[in-house]
Order: C-alpha cells, then sequence, then structure tokens
C-alpha cells in the first residue's frame, strides 16, 4: 500500500503542470521515500522484522518523509496516511498511540503551516481533533486486538477439548478392548467347565456303555440294554449342547432392546415374586454394545434375585438412565438392609449376596458398582458403565 499510494500522489502532482525544476525535486524526494520504503518494508530482512527498535526508526524516517512531501504538495497526504498503519504494527500500546498521535498531529496541520502554527491560531479544535483521532484509531486497534486475542483462546480451548475426546474415545475403545479380552478369558473357562461337566462326561458314559455292548457275548437282551442307554445319553448331551448355545446370549436381547428387555425381566419377577416393581428409563435410548446391554441384563437379574432371596422388600425400583458418555442403572428396595461395615470386617466382599459377581462384571467393562445399605433402610444399587454405541460391522 505505501508504494501504491506513493505512486499515485507522485503521479497526481506531477500531472498540475508545475515547472520543471518544482517536478524534479518532487522525484527526488518521492525517489527517497520509494528506497525507504523498500528499504524498511519490502526488502527488510525477516530476522529484522519483529525488532521494535527497527520499526520505531522505519516509520520515524517514514513520517518524516512524507511529510515533507505532504509540505511540499498536499496531494501527498494520501501517503502520509500509510504512517497511521505502521504506527499500528509498532507493537506496545504506548508506541502505538505516541506514532497515532504524531501521524493526526502532521496530517492535520502541515496544509496550515504545521503543528506551531496550528497550536498559535487554533489550539483547542486543533488538540480535539488530534485526540479524537488518536483516540478512536487507538481503540480500535485494542479492541481488535482483544478480539484476536480471545479467538485465539477459543481455539485453543476447542482444540483441548477435541484432543480430551479424542483422548478419552480412545481410552473407552481400549478398555473396552481389554473388558472384551477378559471376557472372552472367562468365557473360555466356563465353557470348559461346562463341556467337562455335561458334555465330555456324557460322551464318556456313551463309550463305556457301547463297549460294554460289544462284550455281552451273545446276549442280545444286553447289548440291546446298552445300546439304548448310550442312545439315551447322546439324546441328553444333545440337549446339553443347544442348551449351552442358546445361554451363550440373552434371549431377552434377541429381540427387543435393552429397555423393553429390562422392563420384560422386571414384570415376569415382580409376578413370580408377587413383590410389585416399577421400571423406568430415563434420557435418550439407543443401542448400545452388545456387551454392554448383556451385562446391564445379567445385574438387573442377580440384582432382583437377590431382593427375593435376602431383603424382603415390599416394593422395588428400577432405572435405566441414558447419558451422553455413561449408562446407570439403580435398582433400589425398601427391604431389611445389611451391615456393610460388618461385611467388610469379616471379609465376605458381598459374597453371600452376589453383589461381587455384579462388581467383576462391570469392572471388565472399565465400569464401577456401588452399594449402599444399612439394616431396617432398605439396599440400593447403582451399576455404571461406559455409553458405547453399537456400530454394525460391514
Amino acid at each position: 500500500m505505501p508504494l501504491v499510494l506513493l505512486g499515485l500522489a507522485t503521479v497526481l502532482s506531477l500531472a498540475q503542470g508545475q515547472p520543471w525544476e518544482r517536478r524534479w525535486g518532487t522525484l527526488a524526494l518521492a525517489g527517497v521515500a520509494l528506497c525507504w520504503v523498500l528499504a524498511t518494508d519490502t526488502f527488510l530482512p525477516r530476522r529484522w522484522r519483529g525488532s521494535t527498535p527497527v520499526l520505531v526508526v522505519a516509520f520515524a524516517g517514514l513520517l518524516a518523509i512524507a511529510s515533507v512531501l505532504m509540505a511540499r504538495d498536499m496531494l501527498f497526504l494520501v501517503f502520509l496516511v500509510t504512517c497511521f498503519f505502521r504506527a499500528i504494527a509498532l507493537g506496545p500500546m504506548p508506541l502505538v498511540l505516541l506514532g497515532l498521535t504524531a501521524t493526526s498531529a502532521l496530517i492535520n496541520s502541515l496544509g496550515s503551516g504545521g503543528p506551531l502554527q496550528a497550536l498559535r491560531e487554533w489550539p483547542v479544535p486543533y488538540l480535539a481533533i488530534v485526540l479524537i483521532q488518536t483516540a478512536a484509531i487507538g481503540g480500535g486497534l485494542e479492541v481488535s486486538r482483544q478480539l484476536v486475542r480471545q479467538n485465539e483462546q477459543r481455539r485453543k480451548a476447542v482444540a483441548a477439548l477435541e484432543a480430551a475426546l479424542e483422548e478419552n474415545a480412545g481410552l473407552h475403545r481400549q478398555l473396552l478392548a481389554q473388558a472384551r479380552e477378559a471376557g472372552v478369558l472367562d468365557e473360555r473357562q466356563r465353557l470348559s467347565r461346562e463341556i467337562h461337566d455335561t458334555l465330555a462326561q456324557g460322551f464318556t458314559g456313551i463309550i463305556t456303555q457301547l463297549q460294554a455292548a460289544e462284550e455281552t457275548h451273545g446276549d442280545p437282551a444286553e447289548r440291546q440294554r446298552h445300546v439304548d442307554a448310550a442312545g439315551a445319553l447322546a439324546r441328553e448331551n444333545l440337549q446339553e449342547a443347544r442348551r449351552a448355545v442358546r445361554a451363550l446370549s440373552p434371549e431377552a436381547l434377541e429381540s427387543a432392546g435393552l429397555p423393553e428387555a429390562l422392563a420384560g425381566v422386571v414384570h415376569r419377577w415382580s409376578q413370580r415374586s408377587g413383590v410389585p416393581a416399577e421400571f423406568t428409563t430415563t434420557g435418550t435410548p439407543g443401542p448400545m454394545h452388545p456387551e454392554i446391554e448383556a451385562t446391564l441384563l445379567r445385574i438387573t437379574q442377580e440384582a432382583l434375585g437377590n431382593v427375593a432371596e435376602h431383603a424382603k422388600a415390599r416394593r422395588v425400583g428400577l432405572t435405566l438412565s441414558y447419558m451422553e458418555d455413561q449408562l446407570t442403572l439403580d435398582v433400589r428396595d425398601d427391604g431389611i438392609g445389611f451391615d456393610q461395615e460388618r461385611l467388610r470386617r469379616n471379609g465376605t466382599d458381598y459374597r453371600g449376596f452376589g453383589l461381587g459377581g455384579m462388581r467383576q462384571r462391570v469392572q471388565r467393562l472399565a465400569g464401577s458398582l456401588v452399594v449402599e445399605s444399612e439394616p431396617g433402610g432398605g439396599t440400593a444399587i447403582s451399576a455404571t458403565v461406559p455409553a458405547i454405541p453399537f456400530q454394525e460391522s460391514r
């Protein structure tokens, strides 16, 4: 902009038809101004661009040259205006205000003899104009700087929040992967015990019966008896295998969402036990990861089983709460309760109430289980797990 305005003012000044002697003087001063702008702005080394002393010297030289040109020809007022922008770039606000004041004092007085002449002839209007102009430009600059700082702070806060959210999501994925690995290991151990106790024993019995049938030595009745026993064992093992397959996933979740499945469990339990039970849902329900839904379903079944066996309650209330990053299941009853401190002192860790298994289930999902109870005051159980939405595999 200084180069453009300098060139425009020079062309307009030369076009006025002044004597050549005056034109050559104007061209010479314009050349000095051009060299000063090129040296202190266009071609200034990058390492010096942020130096306050260099900026002050560059501004002072530009102001002096532009003032001489304007005193020579008022058309160079447009070039002197660039000193306002150079003053804004000085950095510290005291220097900026000093530069703005000097520029305003010269711009508003060079046409009538300079600052001293203006102070003698019309001091009050002159000083008012200089102060108002300086305050307006300086105030606008400070407001813009504040806005820039606020925007930068907001940008950093948003970036930090996005980084925290991404880190939190990564931790959730990591914890869920670890929970899945732990769950897979637990399930393998459970299945191995199940197979050993049912299918393996059944196959052993079948083999034993078939071997006994081969050793009957021509007794058809005895042989048939062993063959029939082997067939019965085979049918029993087939039923056990089908039962084990069905037990791998909760049947209640196969055709309904988690709130509907829990409502059905609570309704059927209430009908069997004769204890009134109320189930409510808060928040916005949505499909969650199958392991999370299965865990909350099992905890609900275990908690209701505890109420039926131990609590002697008259009413039970269950609440499933969907929040932004977690799900909470609260189970409350008005039963006889129990002494938590006594159980802790005895080192039982609630094993007689099945709460240890509940805690293990939620901990595998990076969740938590809170139990509150006192003798005669009922029991409240709160299970909290991460809200990991269900994503279909592609």
